[in-house]
């Protein structure tokens, strides 16, 4: 054997060497890349039933917001309803009911200035008499 064959035999056993060290990666990678399709392949599998419960959930969460809405609505017309209530009992009897408010209140005003009065005996009999006169 010449020194070139000898040269070619050690060049063929290093790439030999060299594709069995690649090989090894190469083999990891293959499983790898079976497992993530695998995951995958579950994952898919699994979102059906998941998207199907979505559905049920967002039809369920429909169907209270239409029944907040009604009582929203209801509770708009109750509203309307006092404020009108409370403005026809402000045009009817507020009136009324101030000025006999204010009746009392005068009348009230009127007898306490009385007894305070009364109370004071001759208030007045202690002025001079006008003009000189005693």
């Amino acid at each position: 054997m010449s020194p070139g064959q000898i040269a070619a035999l050690v060049a063929a056993g290093a790439f030999v060497l060299l594709v069995l060290l690649l090989a090894i990666p190469l083999l990891k990678l293959g499983k790898t890349l079976d497992e993530a399709t695998i995951a995958i392949r579950k994952a898919h599998e699994n979102t059906d039933p998941l998207f199907t419960e979505a559905n049920q959930t967002l039809t369920h969460v429909n169907t209270q917001l239409e029944r907040v809405d009604g009582i929203t609505a209801n509770a708009r017309a109750v509203t309307g309803n006092v404020s009108a209530l409370t403005s026809l009992f402000t045009a009817t009897l507020g009136g009324p009911l101030v000025k006999a408010a204010a009746l009392s209140y005068g009348v009230s005003k009127a007898v306490r200035a009385r007894r305070k009065a009364a109370e004071t005996p001759n208030k007045h009999a202690r002025r001079r008499p006008r003009g000189g006169k005693r």
